[in-house]
């Protein structure tokens, strides 16, 4: 019997990596941008690569889906405009477009192949896609927020791989500053913000080039996530005014259904331990 084939996805700069047990190759991409691959895992379902880097699986995608986009719906009053950048496996759409306030939630990703692979490979993921409320763009993110109107959007949600290759000009103030000019004076802005863990340095230089662009309110949410390095990950969102608190009824008596978040989880999320607390100065 021969040995069972693992992928691995090694992080330098964390010293570590993880492993994933591999039954067959699926599917394979190269896209103007990136290449993207689709495993067959034997214990997680379908996992998708972007050169090389493990994007989601199937079995643990609803945890950062959910708390990318549930935490800042239930934190505005009235989310009513939301606009996702990135985002092209389209779990994190799914997942807006269940708040029935919601009139409109565009997606804008650059590279039309993640969605096509979420598509064939990932379908749950997509089950949103023909909402009429929903509108799937494949263009510049940066140039879209640049050109939006100004005081237009609700929430913008920045759902990106690592601040690396097109995804690298979604980390910096102007970046900031086209989201912060597109946002009612109430809105939201949502954004990965990698491990708490590992990489607390890029949290706050994320939070500070948010500040430099205008925003004044910051909180960081830490989630599981085992697929990604330390298995730790992140969100955080920022306000031009107001504070965090949450419609907690609201999220106690949703009408749809969650796999992670909940109003507990929530109010969990924002009990910082110390040692982040105070290496972001909260």
């Amino acid at each position: 019997m021969s040995a069972p084939t693992w992928l691995h996805e090694n992080f330098d700069h964390t010293g570590s990596s993880i492993g994933f047990r591999i039954v067959r190759k699926l599917d394979e991409v190269q896209s103007p941008f990136q290449k993207i691959e689709i495993y067959e895992t034997s214990d997680w379902g379908n996992l998708m690569l972007i050169d090389g880097a493990v994007m989601l699986t199937t079995r643990d995608n609803f945890l950062y889906h959910e708390m990318m986009s549930h935490p800042a719906l239930f934190t505005h009053a009235a989310p009513k405009r939301v606009v996702i950048i990135g985002g092209g496996d389209c779990g994190t759409l799914r997942e807006v477009l269940k708040h029935p306030g919601v009139e409109q939630a565009v997606q804008c990703d650059i590279d039309e192949q993640v969605t096509r692979m979420a598509e064939k490979h990932f379908p749950e993921l997509c089950a949103s896609n023909d909402d009429p409320r929903a509108e799937l763009l494949f263009d510049d993110g940066i140039a879209y927020m640049k050109n939006a109107e100004a005081g237009s959007l609700d929430i913008v949600i920045v759902d990106s791989t690592d601040p690396v290759g097109p995804a690298e000009g979604l980390f910096n103030r102007a970046f900031y500053e086209s989201c912060f000019r597109a946002l009612k004076d109430d809105g939201i802005l949502v954004q990965q913000s990698e491990s708490p863990l590992a990489l607390l340095d890029l949290i706050r230089e994320m939070r500070g080039e948010m500040g430099k662009a205008g925003f004044t309110a910051f909180q960081t949410l830490p989630f599981p996530q085992p697929c990604y390095p330390t298995g730790w990950w992140s969100c955080t969102l920022a306000r031009k005014s107001g504070g965090f608190d949450f419609r907690e009824q609201d999220a106690r008596g949703k009408g749809f259904d969650t796999a992670y978040y909940t109003a507990d989880t929530h109010r969990g999320a924002q009990a910082l331990p110390p040692f982040v607390a105070a290496a972001l100065g909260c």
